[in-house]
């Protein structure tokens, strides 16, 4: 597929985030010339520091180039990233997955494999994937892609084989119920020569722990036997996959542990407080979360509550904004409150700042530290390490 953007010069719109950085990788690839703006800098960047990149507070596109632009910022003009992306797969074999929970690393599994195994694929992650070296790869085998629901791009995707994880109503600005949700994937779902769903969960080995990454390798071996790789093939390769960017990162700190982990859905966090129970039985676990999106937090922060209840000790910052606008009396202390009406007394820390300081001042040697959440609250890992 070299050369197949050959001619265009292509500035993404924010070209940091985890999506916009792997598309500009690949089009490189292919033989576009790329560029791109974002408000910071973010480790997804590193991989395309010889290009030019302007790190400003307001967008802004060169004269010349096309705009692919970032969901986050719909105002700047320019070709939708939903509709790039449409581009990037026309013409190519393609795995889609979707689904709620676990997408990321089940589309990062089958890259893995099919890479591992020779087969030579392309891939679009929203996550570092270590193993394969970045979010991005340019293979002229199957294009695996992790496709998004929140904006509904996953929706006008191609896909050869679709894969779904899991449907759970998580985006409650977009989708009005979850058969609002169920009916969208459904015609997703008809346009597609393959579905994957509702895989049994995988029993064999595995390097990454708890039952959503079981589910998630069931998911993926689905899909590769779809794709033409043996189960018998597939496993012992899925056996080595050690994990994604943000997906359960263990750091060791002296005397005690930190988990990083990008969940933000109650099913998430649960799980993740689960894969922890598992990986460090007898330790004593201590949370910091920050609510991501004002509009989950509002709607969820029962069920957040439910899943946080079962920590030994948690911590709760104020909402990560993203992409929306405050909302009047929805902060991480909704989450608090819903702890205390379970007889779980839960801290406030607003910032993460201040939430990492007091992990750090609480811990005991043995404990483990679970940084949880989609914003950017990764920032404690360096805080309560450093």
């Amino acid at each position: 597929m070299t050369g197949t953007l050959s001619g265009r010069r292509l500035w993404f719109v924010g070209i940091g985030g985890a999506g916009l950085s792997a598309y500009a990788q690949l089009a490189r690839a292919w033989g576009a010339e790329v560029g791109g703006w974002d408000r910071a800098e973010t480790p997804y960047l590193e991989p395309l520091r010889d290009l030019r990149i302007v790190i400003a507070p307001e967008p802004f596109v060169p004269e010349g180039f096309e705009a692919v632009v970032s969901s986050a910022y719909p105002a700047v003009p320019g070709l939708p990233r939903s509709e790039f992306l449409r581009q990037l797969m026309e013409g190519r074999r393609s795995i889609v997955v979707a689904g709620t929970h676990g997408k990321g690393t089940t589309a990062a599994m089958i890259a893995f494999v099919l890479h591992e195994t020779g087969r030579d694929p392309a891939w679009l992650i929203g996550a570092p994937v270590p193993q394969l070296g970045t979010n991005a790869g340019a293979g002229d085998g199957y294009l695996v892609v992790e496709g998004d629901e929140s904006d509904r791009t996953v929706f006008s995707l191609p896909a050869e084989i679709a894969v779904v994880t899991n449907i759970e109503l998580d985006h409650h600005s977009e989708f009005g119920s979850l058969a609002d949700l169920q009916s969208a994937f459904d015609a997703w779902f008809a346009t597609a020569t393959t579905v994957v769903r509702d895989a049994p969960p995988y029993e064999g080995e595995l390097a990454v722990p708890g039952e959503l990454n079981r589910l998630n390798a069931g998911a993926a071996l689905a899909a590769l036997e779809a794709a033409g790789v043996p189960g018998g093939e597939a496993a012992p390769v899925l056996a080595r996959f050690t994990g994604t960017g943000r997906r359960f990162e263990v750091h060791a700190c002296g005397t005690f542990t930190i988990v990083d982990d990008y969940g933000h859905h109650p099913t998430e966090i649960a799980r993740t407080i689960e894969a922890v129970r598992e990986r460090f039985p007898r330790s004593r676990l201590m949370v910091l979360f920050q609510p991501h999106l004002y509009s989950r937090t509002r709607h969820l922060a029962g069920e957040l509550a439910d899943a946080l209840a079962t920590a030994d000790d948690v911590t709760v910052t104020h909402v990560y904004a993203a992409r929306e606008q405050p909302l009047d009396g929805v902060t991480g202390k909704l989450v608090v409150d819903a702890l205390s009406d379970r007889g779980v007394l839960a801290a406030w820390a607003p910032t993460v700042d201040e939430g990492a300081a007091r992990l750090r001042r609480r811990a005991r040697p043995g404990d483990v530290l679970l940084v949880i959440g989609a914003g950017d609250v990764d920032r404690a890992v360096a805080l309560i390490g450093g």
